[in-house]
């Protein structure tokens, strides 16, 4: 089945694989879902993640986290932001603070996917793809 919608279908596998508390969810694999991946690693909120099948069916097999005994997942809610409907841009100026500083925006700038703590330090502004906190 085509999806039209990459980031938000990786969002909602991420979402309900917590929600089930399953060890690992599979998200087919593009640049964005690989480069979205690694962010969500760098932050700590995923663990490690790698590319299985072959040809047009790769997937990311990624492998979610847990804290405490009663297996509590570290991602606590995402938020998809821009949509291909609604596309949403912020200038370096604007971008946003998910709750304070303790959650992190993705954004997708000229020189890649990185978090707005990292797009505010290189004074870059992009398409705010997504929440996580």
């Amino acid at each position: 089945m085509a999806v039209n919608d990459t980031i938000a279908d990786m969002l909602t596998r991420i979402r309900n694989a917590n929600m089930a508390r399953h060890q690992t969810t599979q998200v087919p694999s593009t640049k964005m879902t690989r480069s979205i991946a690694k962010v969500l690693r760098e932050e700590g909120f995923i663990g490690e993640f790698e590319e299985a099948g072959e040809g047009v069916k790769r997937n990311l097999v990624i492998a979610l986290k847990y804290k405490g005994k009663n297996r509590q997942p570290l991602i606590t809610a995402l938020k998809r932001v821009s949509k291909p409907g609604l596309r949403v841009y912020s200038n370096k100026k604007e971008l946003p603070r998910v709750l304070g500083g303790i959650g992190i925006a993705i954004i997708s700038t000229s020189s890649g996917i990185m978090t707005d703590r990292e797009a505010r330090r290189q004074n870059l502004g992009g398409e705010v793809l997504c929440y996580i906190w």
